[in-house]
């Protein structure tokens, strides 16, 4: 069966004021969801991406530039995935669509992971 990678992106201050007990709450939505596909066999990775912004290597000329992030004027940042089965895109989408990360201006990203081995 395929694998799709649920890559959750974000503003970069979404969880910036959230008092305490709120980011409990939004925890807590993430890990029984979690649970929830764990249960059902479809859950593969997932992991929450640090705030840092991590860096970004591209050729210029013929050196690799290496910038840091995040950056101030980044309207989005890609804050953490899950790689899940399913049989195809519409079940994908289906298992997406009750990802708690669904609120607001967040958004899923979902892509098919080509086997190359």
């Amino acid at each position: 069966m395929p694998s799709y990678m649920l890559l959750l992106h974000q503003s970069p201050s979404k969880f910036q004021d959230l008092a305490p007990e709120d980011i409990q709450q939004i925890i807590t939505r993430y890990t029984a969801w979690r649970s929830e596909l764990v249960r059902q066999n479809k859950l593969r990775s997932g992991e929450k991406l640090t705030n840092d912004g991590g860096r970004r290597l591209r050729i210029q000329g013929d050196q690799v530039s290496v910038t840091e992030g995040p950056y101030s004027e980044a309207a989005e940042v890609l804050g953490g995935y899950f790689t899940i089965e399913a049989a195809n895109y519409d079940e994908a989408v289906a298992i997406a669509r009750t990802c708690p990360h669904l609120a607001g201006t967040q958004w899923i990203e979902i892509r098919q992971v080509d086997a190359v081995h």
